[in-house]
């Protein structure tokens, strides 16, 4: 559809996927939806982006991002039927990291029915230059129904300065102190002129102005209580850290997840190509079984391992306070494998090797697709990808987290290893990083 244009859609669950083909200099991008009344957000919660993945009315969802075959997509599930009736308009957008959308080739937005299949409707978006953030479409009521509209309107302001111009607060990065202010300058006293006297009102006249004189002693009222004092609203953080090769580690403490659950979350696809070591790869994931996993060595000493495998799921609120939450076979963002860490308990850990195991489905992680997401309860969230496999490996150490005795360190690994014949992944793990523990075979 062009630029401008509008298309009825049904009022269902929508799944709308932001495509754009990867290559070299092109930046990544991510979309982000902001729901509406009045032309404004009615409160922070209304935007639903990277770090703040779903509505509280269940109606918008983040899905998260894909990469097959070099085509990127950033997928948000709209539930329409779900949308609160004060909502008028859901804006959906797009920002861009490292680059402008004039270098983003292929950029669009499709709509499709997420309970029947099929594209409901779909804008290609030409002719971006300079903007970093991108308005694609925006669903909007009408008639007792929803459109859809074709934007292709953008920001050369980044997400922040989309998210403000909705009514976003903004959590603003740390500036410099003011200067401090100038020594006040000696000034000559001018005392004020005497109060003129108080003026004399001529008394009221008429049938109505006869009114008694009070009676009794004077009434003392207490003051007014002291009005209560505006409670503060907690800004959004549109920041978030990639680790890379160039830039592998990063401080809990710097980015303010010092606190509360520490998610480390597993997200995979498989690639629909042909494998080097193995025969065909599937376009599907339903066999396909990893399993997340961490090994332990607390601050006194203690050593384990917590994975799905012999049931050893962990526990959040005693050691080793690290919870496998299941084990999951589809790879969606929003499930996936998930590992919580109790961060409250920081000084117990001395460190903790997140690692992933191929089950079953797959011959190497050169099969798949895979993004890693530490995701603090307070603070950016962690992630990066693993699309660097060049070996038969089944198994690979993700990210290594240790203490300074003051700070969590977070390390990208992104480790492949290759067992040898009849050595265990766990085992594998155990050697490369000199755990020492006993290992004996197990199932789940």
């Amino acid at each position: 559809m062009p630029k401008g244009s509008n298309a009825p859609v049904p009022t269902a669950a929508l799944r709308v996927e932001l495509g754009w083909r990867s290559g070299p200099g092109v930046p990544d991008a991510d979309a982000s939806a902001l729901l509406l009344a009045a032309g404004k957000v009615r409160s922070d919660g209304d935007f639903v982006f990277y770090n703040q993945p779903a509505h509280a009315s269940g109606a918008v969802r983040h899905e998260g991002k894909r990469d097959v075959g070099g085509r990127i997509t950033d997928t948000l599930l709209v539930d329409l039927a779900r949308v609160e009736g004060a909502v008028e308009r859901v804006i959906l957008a797009a920002s861009a990291y490292g680059g402008t959308f004039g270098q983003v080739p292929d950029l669009y937005i499709e709509v499709q029915d997420a309970d029947r299949g099929g594209v409901v409707t779909r804008f290609d978006s030409p002719g971006a230059t300079v903007e970093t953030a991108f308005v694609l479409g925006e669903f909007y009521r009408r008639q007792g129904g929803w459109k859809f509209r074709a934007v292709g309107q953008g920001y050369s302001s980044g997400l922040e300065g989309l998210a403000t111009d909705f009514g976003i607060t903004v959590d603003e990065p740390q500036h410099a102190a003011p200067p401090p202010p100038a020594p006040p300058v000696a000034r000559p006293v001018t005392m004020p002129p005497p109060p003129a006297p108080p003026a004399t009102l001529p008394p009221p006249s008429g049938p109505a102005a006869h009114l008694p004189p009070p009676s009794g002693p004077p009434v003392h009222l207490p003051p007014p209580p002291p009005a209560p004092p505006a409670q503060p609203t907690q800004p959004v953080s549109l920041s978030k850290v990639t680790l890379t090769k160039a830039s592998p580690s990063v401080s809990l403490a710097k980015q303010g997840g010092t606190s509360g659950a520490m998610r480390v979350n597993l997200n995979w696809q498989m690639r629909p190509q042909f494998s080097g070591w193995g025969g065909r790869r599937s376009a599907g994931h339903a066999d396909l079984d990893l399993d997340l996993c961490a090994l332990y060595e607390l601050a006194d000493g203690r050593k384990g391992v917590v994975q799905a495998l012999g049931n050893a799921f962990g526990s959040l609120n005693r050691p080793p306070y690290i919870h496998l939450d299941g084990d999951d076979r589809t790879g969606a963002v929003t499930s996936g494998e998930n590992l919580t860490v109790n961060l409250d308990h920081k000084q117990d850990f001395r460190r903790i090797l997140v690692f992933v195991t191929i089950y079953e489905g797959a011959s190497s992680f050169a099969d798949l697709h895979a993004t890693v997401t530490l995701q603090p309860q307070h603070g950016a969230p962690i992630e990066f990808s693993l699309d660097e496999c060049t070996v038969p490996s089944t198994v690979c150490a993700l990210a290594l987290i240790t203490s300074t005795g003051t700070d969590l360190m977070v390390q990208r690994e992104a480790r492949y290893l290759v067992p040898q014949r009849g050595v265990s992944p766990q085992r594998t793990v155990d050697r490369a990083y000199g755990w020492g523990m006993n290992w004996t075979p197990g199932r789940k």
